[in-house]
């Protein structure tokens, strides 16, 4: 692996100039400006746009440290003394584009909660695991899993454009930032080449799109050649935290793959901009499709109106929800989980609420290796040999028949009794119950009064 010094702050360089000392005035109602709703407030509130849209401007100047963190959020010394002594364990680091959507007077900002460091992550250390997924288990060759049997992930580098707090892989930080090497890499796509079962590749990390241009283009095209391999997935946050880092370079490797899909990871509705749209709308006109993943979080999304609004705004930027998932029992991350009820209360508002396009499958991924599994409501209210009795999401229940068997039907007909409930939807006696006052009866009848013919007397 290839270590990389500078990415967090930890080789003891110089802090980066203070941006606002460097750049030449300008309107805090520029576009990016207006794009980002607190860096009118912030020290970058000057910075000419076409450094703003540079991701390297924005490299240079993230926040790495405390000491540059309390320069754009209020901190106490204690708070500041805390947050020192989880970063000498866990790192940190935010562009100036993703700092600029974090609300600096709210403690529980969700944008804040994701991405600054907090003191409970290391003050619940008897809860989680460093490798709760088992994914050291299922590696046959070092960097790569191979756990379903025609799917693999490949682990190609621990450095991020942000380290999320909730990182399921928090475990890989703690030796600092690396890549894998020319040779581990080879060694991955090796064993998927020899691996005929193999028809699809996830590359990970950290994120793919923090690799070199030079080594990213080398796996893709490697991934590219292999014949059974069919489709090859990117897990990435750069078009949701560093959206400026999706330039023509990038967008013509990604083209070049051919069989590359994207899998966005956006876990709040703010965090969709103009500019994180834009950038995922360059990655689709390059023929890539969009899935995203979502993390079911304490305190960023777990509220079924949040997740609504998230949804509709990802549907409406062309990103198809594919996953929420409940966040993993990781050490240091506890403090993110919900329950599962929650999750399935979610679901329950998303589900006939909003365009089924818009509802991604809800999982748990197993500890101990055990994979990805869908957990939704039960839309199952009861089951005969004859009937299944369902519900929608309004709570109205119907008797779906099973083809027909004459024979255990006469009989069940010579043997009636009177019963009530969904009882009379197992016995065939009524079709389906049906809530008081649902609102599509309400307009149901609104619109057959309107229908009714206006009667004119004659003269």
């Amino acid at each position: 692996m290839e270590s990389i010094q500078s990415a967090h702050g930890k080789s003891g360089g110089e802090e980066p100039p203070d941006p606002v000392e460097s750049s030449k005035p300008q309107s805090a109602t520029s576009p990016a400006a207006s794009i980002c709703p607190w860096k009118s407030k912030s020290r970058w509130k000057d910075v000419p746009d076409h450094e703003w849209n540079d991701f390297k401007w924005q490299m240079r100047n993230s926040i790495k440290t405390v000491d540059q963190l309390k320069l754009h959020i209020p901190l106490t010394p204690t708070e500041e003394q805390r947050l020192k002594n989880v970063t000498d364990v866990y790192h940190f680091m935010l562009s100036p584009y993703w700092m600029s959507l974090v609300n600096p007077d709210d403690p529980n900002d969700p944008i804040r909660l994701q991405s600054i460091p907090s003191g409970k992550e290391l003050e619940v250390t008897s809860y989680g695991e460093a490798d709760s997924l088992d994914e050291k288990e299922d590696s046959p060759v070092p960097g790569l899993t191979h756990r379903y049997p025609n799917r693999v992930l490949m682990y190609t580098t621990n450095v991020c454009s942000m380290y999320c707090r909730f990182c399921t892989r928090k475990r890989e930080w703690i030796d600092g930032d690396f890549q894998m090497t020319r040779p581990q890499l080879d060694a991955m796509i090796d064993y998927i080449a020899r691996t005929d079962a193999v028809r699809d590749v996830i590359c990970s990390g950290g994120d793919p799109l923090m690799l070199s241009p030079v080594k990213l283009d080398y796996v893709l095209q490697r991934l590219k050649d292999i014949p059974h391999v069919q489709m090859v997935r990117l897990g990435t946050r750069v078009p949701t935290t560093l959206p400026q880092k999706i330039t023509p370079e990038l967008i013509d490797i990604l083209e070049r793959g051919k069989k590359v899909w994207v899998q966005t990871h956006f876990n709040h509705p703010r965090e969709v901009t103009p500019t994180a749209a834009e950038a995922c709308l360059k990655i689709l006109r390059a023929g890539v499709p969009l899935n995203n993943h979502t993390v079911l979080m304490r305190g960023v999304n777990d509220d079924p109106f949040v997740m609504l609004e998230l949804m509709h705004k990802l549907t409406a930027s062309k990103i198809r929800p594919y996953y929420i998932f409940h966040c993993d029992q990781i050490k240091g991350a506890e403090y993110f989980r919900t329950s599962i009820a929650k999750g399935l209360e979610i679901m329950e508002y998303l589900r006939g609420h909003t365009s089924g396009l818009a509802v991604p499958t809800y999982v748990v991924d197993a500890p101990g290796g055990g994979g990805k599994i869908p957990v939704m409501p039960n839309y199952i209210v009861s089951v005969s040999e004859e009937r299944w009795v369902l519900r929608n999401y309004e709570g109205m229940m119907v008797a779906v028949e099973e083809p027909p068997k004459p024979l255990r039907r006469l009989r069940r007909r010579r043997d009636r009794r009177p019963v009530e409930g969904v009882a009379r939807l197992l016995s065939g006696d009524q079709p389906s119950l049906i809530p008081e006052h649902l609102l599509r009866y309400t307009r149901r009848a609104q619109h057959a009064d309107a229908a009714q013919p206006t009667l004119v007397p004659h003269a």
